[in-house]
């Protein structure tokens, strides 16, 4: 395997130097497409339930469609039959019965045209519009141009350099809130269209999302994303107190996203260095900073192991169910600090992390892996209902093997995956 990888050579002892891993990725991600294909429904796709069933009256849901969207665009570009067809499928709900042809924008679902419009929504199909011109997708660009029209029209705040959250339905009663998480998603989102319309402006309010979280609000809480505000900056400290297990709010803070900011922030280095842009010398520092506020605040924070999913102000552990996302970023952003610096330390923590979900968090049983286990590691529905969709879990078996710029679609079409 060659190092393009990395900057460094990396130690020959190195998991992502063995064949035998890249393989053992390769047939993991196999499963993942598979297992998801069964969440296919007249109107996009659907959630599953914990036996990979889907519910009675299923109905296509637009995030889990747009995720779908770019998962099964990267499988195709890698050659894998049948991943074309969904992906397609999944632009035309976008197009059809997920689109609001009244108001302008995306529906959650088809039957909901009165719920309010969501930055994180938009985001996603952004990121599966961009993937999925790529793999020539009828209906593709014109998907790319509407969600880019949306982002610029109503979500884009060139004042603040951050995304507006949401508005009702028809685009009034903006609200007022500031969020970490919806901002973060949009900054994936932005460079997957940096790559794929050649502005590099997208890069820029990257850069301008990614100063503001990371470099100045986290770095105010000791390298702790803070994910709550109102328009006017101020720190929601107890928002949705009462509501710990909210799956995109929840009360504190969430240490996935320390890790899920981290190798964004790598990520976005690279893609500015790639294009001869100036990229400022604290995203490494920050990245790493978030990482070790990670690793400190959230694994075995409460004596088990595992990432938490929030801790307090102090740090300390909330919510201590362990979500099946918050792995897949860890592993991620340790791979990626270790192929960006080649520090050893990396590459422990990228095994602990797989280690943990192949004992805790593969259902053996019904197939793919649990969306959450309890601290003891028993399925939990606590947070999220059902198995978890293909979008961090497939991502963290191609990740690895890949460089930290062009975005992933990109990288795949122009350099595959070496397994």
């Amino acid at each position: 395997m060659s190092d393009r990888l990395s900057p460094t050579l990396l130690s020959h002892e190195a998991y992502i130097r063995h064949a035998s891993h890249r393989l053992w990725l390769s047939n993991m991600g196999r499963k993942l497409l598979n297992f998801d294909k069964k969440a296919k429904v007249n109107d996009g796709f659907s959630g599953l339930s914990l036996k990979g069933e889907l519910p009675s009256k299923a109905r296509g849901e637009a995030t889990l469609t747009a995720r779908a969207i770019h998962i099964y665009s990267v499988a195709a570009l890698q050659g894998i039959p049948g991943s074309h067809s969904l992906a397609s499928h999944g632009v035309e709900a976008l197009r059809t019965s997920l689109k609001d042809t009244k108001n302008g924008g995306w529906k959650h679902f088809a039957n909901k045209p009165k719920d309010r419009k969501q930055a994180y929504l938009h985001a996603f199909v952004a990121l599966g519009a961009s993937s999925a011109t790529l793999i020539d997708i009828d209906g593709a660009d014109e998907l790319l141009r509407d969600a880019i029209d949306q982002i610029e029209t109503h979500f884009w705040s060139d004042e603040e350099g951050v995304m507006r959250e949401s508005f009702a339905a028809d685009w009034s009663d903006e609200e007022n809130y500031r969020g970490a998480n919806s901002n973060m998603h949009s900054t994936e989102a932005f460079m997957a269209l940096a790559d794929v319309t050649g502005d590099v402006k997208w890069l820029h309010r990257a850069l301008r999302i990614v100063t503001r979280f990371v470099h100045e609000l986290a770095s105010q809480q000791g390298f702790a994303m803070p994910e709550h505000f109102d328009r006017q900056w101020k720190l929601l400290k107890d928002y949705n107190k009462d509501e710990p297990y909210d799956s995109l709010r929840p009360y504190g803070m969430t240490p996935g996203h320390f890790f899920e900011w981290a190798h964004l922030t790598l990520k976005l280095e690279a893609a500015l260095l790639r294009r001869g842009e100036k990229a400022p010398e604290w995203m490494l520092h920050d990245a790493q900073s978030l990482f070790e506020t990670g690793i400190n605040a959230g694994w075995s924070a409460d004596g088990k192991p595992g990432i938490v999913y929030t801790v307090d102000w102090k740090h300390k552990p909330h919510v201590t169910e362990r979500a099946h996302w918050v792995e897949a970023e860890a592993l991620t952003a340790a791979i990626n600090l270790f192929k960006r610096t080649g520090n050893i330390k990396y590459e422990y923590w990228y095994r602990t992390f797989w280690d943990y979900i192949d004992t805790t968090l593969v259902d053996r049983e019904y197939g793919s892996w649990f969306n959450e286990v309890s601290p003891s590691g028993k399925p939990s529905e606590k947070i999220y209902k059902g198995k978890a969709d293909l979008y961090h879990a497939y991502q963290a078996t191609i990740a690895p093997l890949m460089p930290l710029a062009p975005s992933l679609a990109t990288a795949i079409k122009q350099i595959g995956v070496q397994f």
